[in-house]
């Protein structure tokens, strides 16, 4: 049987900035990013099955996606752990959703990020083939398990 690949698109707005930048993007700003899903399997093939034909249901993919990944990010902050966040829970409810990482929070690095979480939601019979993140609408980062 043919192994196929399918891919589910979502978007969420988050903010961010990059600890010792040299540009504008050392200051906190957002983006309306665009995650594109790729998993790759082989299509369930078992006549009178209700997802006969199916890699994966699209509705089971975004339930997934969405309640694991896009809900936890959406209008939220990324920043580095590296950079002074003490005053984050002072701020209370207006820096209530903030996510503290070991990492530069790059498109770059957030496919990564991602990547990891999605490789463990996943059903045994279906991978990751890729992630792809639009930070705007002509500048993308992506994560291929090929290359990884």
């Amino acid at each position: 049987m043919a192994k196929i690949r399918v891919t589910k698109q979502f978007g969420f707005e988050m903010s961010h900035a990059l600890l010792n930048y040299d540009g504008l993007c050392r200051s906190i700003h957002g983006h309306s990013y665009k995650l594109q899903i790729t998993v790759a399997g082989v299509p369930i093939h078992e006549p009178g099955n209700a997802k006969d034909g199916m890699v994966i249901d699209f509705s089971i993919l975004k339930k997934m996606i969405q309640e694991h990944i896009v809900s936890k990010l959406d209008h939220s902050l990324m920043i580095n752990e590296n950079a002074p966040t003490d005053k984050l829970d002072a701020l209370g409810q207006m820096y209530e959703r903030h996510h503290v990482v070991p990492f530069q929070p790059t498109s770059e690095n957030m496919v990564v990020y991602i990547a990891q979480k999605v490789k463990l939601l996943l059903p045994e019979h279906i991978e990751l083939f890729s992630v792809r993140l639009f930070e705007t609408s002509s500048s993308f980062a992506e994560w291929f398990a090929s290359d990884n």
